[in-house]
């Protein structure tokens, strides 16, 4: 009876393990997960973050750090050493002005060198430490936070912009936003002012930009392309420019 019963048996068993592993044809889905990978686009539109104060100790560094690089920014245009600017990138005169030394076109060669040996720098530093540029020295970063503190400045802390925002037009809102923008403005502007004032001496840029002198036609329109750069990047566009 064994022998007889034992053909049941496997055929038992084998209906049970077709009628409990079901077949499933997945190259349907798979074929529209891909269609709809290919439809992801890739740009988004901004959405305004609304930062809010932090305190610690790298917050502290970064602080320093970034009224440091401001500090030198805006003041050695305006240092002179023996009756020459410090730096000075001096296209008309194909000369440049480092710190006292005084560089041809010739020399070039050792300038390349110089920025290869600081880029090649700055891949071992945020390889080895991470994102140390982005955070702490980089021009957006560094323009980004002034720009932020303004807007700290003028419009309160994080809650009360976003009650800002929420709120209708009214004249505190109208005082608030114009107040932020103009010194928004104002930054913006000196900063492309001490750019400019690099490549030419920066005294008497300001001579010549206030008095509109069309012998420095080219020297005025930088200062405001720079201007308005700023103003975008750091202030309305500071988000997408860090993504993208």
């Amino acid at each position: 009876m064994s022998v007889i019963n034992q053909p049941e048996e496997r055929q038992t068993k084998g209906s049970y393990m077709t009628s409990t592993i079901p077949v499933v044809d997945v190259s349907d889905s798979e074929a529209k997960q891909k269609d709809k990978t290919v439809e992801h686009e890739l740009y988004a539109s901004r959405e305004k973050i609304y930062v809010r104060k932090i305190t610690g100790f790298f917050q502290t560094v970064r602080k320093r750090s970034l009224t440091l690089l401001l500090a030198m920014y805006f003041v050695l245009a305006w240092v002179n050493y023996d009756g020459k600017p410090l730096i000075l990138f001096d296209l008309s005169e194909r000369k440049f002005h480092l710190f006292g030394a005084v560089f041809w076109p010739q020399d070039f060669t050792l300038l390349a060198f110089a920025l290869i040996i600081c880029a090649f720098g700055l891949f071992f530093i945020t390889s080895l430490f991470g994102r140390v540029w982005c955070g702490y020295s980089c021009p957006q970063t560094v323009w980004s936070f002034m720009f932020m503190w303004l807007e700290d400045l003028f419009e309160g802390s994080r809650n009360k912009r976003i009650k800002l925002d929420k709120n209708k037009w009214d004249l505190e809102k109208l005082i608030k936003k114009s107040a932020k923008h103009l010194s928004w403005l104002a930054l913006a502007f000196a900063t492309g002012l001490t750019f400019v004032g690099y490549f030419y001496p920066i005294r008497e840029l300001i001579a010549d930009v206030f008095t509109l002198s069309v012998v420095s036609g080219w020297a005025i329109f930088w200062v405001g392309f720079f201007t308005v750069a700023t103003y975008i990047n750091a202030g309305w566009m500071r988000e997408q420019v860090c993504i993208y």
